[in-house]
């Protein structure tokens, strides 16, 4: 199974939000529509800014990951929108693995000091993923103020980046 990480692009907004929206609806049961998460129908205004940035996994044309990185101000950022089709997770497929690493490096080149992230407690195999990958889970209360919560996000992940202090 071959696959590339490439910036967004124009036209993909549908395959996104149909990825995205299936994961969260049928596969965990989140009650969220793409009407609440006006993000992806303007991905270049609001997550192509400053320091961020948005990718896809595309395996021909057809998107099979996302990820996404918000900047927040302040040397801080958010990871956002970090979706993998089933049948391209885990370590054999490697697209979430190359997906991070991609807005790793970004975020470096970016000269991003910590990446924070929120996801829901249902999200078993991405709390180890993130731990895995140098999270570290923190409280909700000491999230910059400028982090964008989303109502279904209850579990909370920093991230220091390289010569980065601890906030």
């Amino acid at each position: 199974m071959r696959f590339r990480i490439a910036a967004y692009t124009p036209g993909q907004e549908a395959q996104i939000v149909a990825l995205i929206s299936s994961i969260q609806r049928t596969e965990f049961g989140i009650d969220i529509t793409p009407q609440q998460q006006p993000d992806l129908q303007s991905i270049p205004s609001f997550y192509q800014t400053g320091a961020g940035n948005f990718w896809v996994a595309l395996a021909d044309s057809a998107v099979v990951g996302t990820i996404a990185l918000k900047d927040i101000g302040a040397g801080d950022a958010a990871l956002r929108k970090m979706f993998v089709e089933p049948r391209w997770r885990g370590r054999d497929a490697g697209v979430a693995y190359a997906l991070l690493q991609t807005l790793l490096d970004w975020a470096r080149q970016q000269r991003v000091s910590r990446i924070y992230l929120g996801t829901t407690a249902k999200f078993f195999a991405a709390h180890r993923f993130y731990e895995k990958n140098g999270f570290v889970a923190i409280a909700k209360e000491t999230l910059p103020a400028t982090f964008p919560l989303m109502d279904v996000d209850s579990k909370f992940y920093r991230l220091l980046l390289s010569s980065a202090r601890s906030r």
